[in-house]
Parts: structure tokens; C-alpha cells; sequence
């Protein structure tokens, strides 16, 4: 850990040559680090995320969030941002394939990259870390209680679709961490992720939590579970600890 870390916004180049704003943590020494593109959830590119982001800059790694919403609303209040693209549906898979490659470029060309990159998302985060790391060449990602892996998303969400077709492209190990309460996903569903996961042999760990439903990490909302919470923590540590350390 350390306790000296710089933070501020940065501008990448997503999807197709756009540029868009992007939160980067990352410690000040020289010292090779992995990189972890943090995925924001649906409610947006917020303060819970960003605190998120710096806390992975505290325990050694460069961290980035970029902002998916920019195109749609660019600096606007992270709820009103959601509001309007989740009226238009959410975010295009390819879209989002393209702004996570163009983070982890982005964090690969730092100065203190060892060239490994993760990715982690929560909820919607979740769905499109998993979508990313069967689209793109990266060194691990963890999937926090993604909705809509396996089950077709509601009516509304109209950019979503299920991924578990793409499981024999997933390009990394994969942390799942799930919440026995949950109905996006449920345990259903995550079985069956688990079941075509092994199937394909790709390598998988998966850890369910009881007593703790959908946005069981959230420390700002009634669903907070810390216990559960602070052991998935440890989890999601120990296995970038494994998985991105050169």
C-alpha cells in the first residue's frame, strides 16, 4: 500500500477516435504497476466510483475510470448523465469495447506500466467487464454481480443483450462476486455462467455471499453488507495481487 497517490482528469481516445474524460489514480514513485480500468455502473461516472478508483491507486496499482457518458452528456451531473442514456437504452456493446481498449492503452503507456491490465465493474460494470475481457486481450477482470450475462436484459435496455455465447473468447482469469439475495443475477444465472465457464475450461473463481443482494459493496446505500463487502475486497486484492503484478 501507499499512501501517496496523485488524481485528477484526463482526457483517452475511446470508440472510434473519440475523446473522452477519464478519472486516473495512480502512486507517484517509478515503481512497474498494473493497470485496472474501473468500469462505472449505470448510475454513472460518479463519487463512489472515482473513490474506488483512488483506492486502487492507495494498493499499488494505476487505476482509470473513463467516462462512458461523455458523448451523451458531457460534464453534466453523473444522474442526469445516467437518465439520458439509460433512456436511450444504455451503452452499445462495441462502444464500450472500444473506450475500455482505448483505457487500457491509455494505462499500458504509462511510465510506470508493467503492461498488465484488469478490468472491474459493478452491476451494469459487471456485465461489461465480462463483455470486455471476451473481446479484448487483457490480464484479468472481475465481474461484481454483472446483470444480464445470461438472462435477456428488460425491453428498455435495448443496447443490451446476453454474452454467455461469447464465454469461449474469454481472454483472462475471471473473479466473480456475487450476492445469494440477487435476482440480476441470481444464483440461477450464475450457475449457469459457472457451468458454460468450465465447459470451455476457462479459468474461473466465483464466490457467492449470503444474507447480501445486488449492490452488496455499495457503502452509501441500504444494500451495504460489509462483511461481504470487505471479504470481496480481499478477494478482488489477492487476485490482482496474482493476476497483475509482472
Amino acid at each position: 500500500m501507499t499512501d501517496e497517490i496523485i488524481a485528477g482528469t484526463v482526457t483517452i481516445t475511446g470508440h472510434g477516435g473519440d475523446e473522452l474524460e477519464a478519472y486516473l489514480a495512480k502512486p507517484t514513485d517509478e515503481t512497474p504497476r498494473g493497470g485496472v480500468v474501473v468500469i462505472h455502473h449505470l448510475p454513472g461516472y460518479d463519487a463512489a466510483t472515482k473513490e474506488m478508483v483512488r483506492r486502487f491507486a492507495v494498493e499499488g496499482y494505476n487505476a482509470l475510470c473513463p467516462n462512458l457518458y461523455t458523448r451523451e452528456a458531457p460534464g453534466a451531473d453523473p444522474d442526469d448523465a445516467a437518465a439520458t442514456v439509460r433512456a436511450a437504452g444504455g451503452v452499445p456493446d462495441d462502444r464500450l469495447v472500444g473506450d475500455v481498449s482505448g483505457a487500457a492503452d491509455y494505462l499500458r503507456a504509462l511510465e510506470n506500466a508493467n503492461g498488465r491490465v484488469g478490468v472491474i465493474g459493478h452491476c451494469s460494470g459487471g456485465r461489461h467487464a465480462f463483455l470486455s475481457a471476451c473481446s479484448l486481450d487483457l490480464d484479468a477482470a472481475v465481474d461484481c454481480y454483472g446483470a444480464f450475462v445470461v438472462n435477456d436484459p428488460p425491453e428498455a435496455m435495448k443496447q443490451m443483450k446476453p454474452l454467455l455465447g461469447l464465454a469461449p473468447q474469454l481472454s483472462c482469469p475471471l473473479l466473480g462476486i456475487f450476492g445469494a439475495d440477487d435476482q440480476f443475477p441470481s444464483p440461477d444465472e450464475v450457475a449457469v455462467l459457472a457451468a458454460e465457464l468450465e465447459k470451455q475450461g476457462k479459468e474461473h473463481e466465483f464466490h457467492t455471499y449470503a444474507d447480501a443482494g445486488h449492490a452488496f459493496f455499495a457503502v452509501d446505500r441500504p444494500s451495504y453488507r460489509p462483511e461481504a463487502a470487505k471479504d470481496g475486497w480481499e478477494r478482488i486484492l489477492d487476485f490482482y495481487a496474482r493476476t497483475l503484478t509482472a
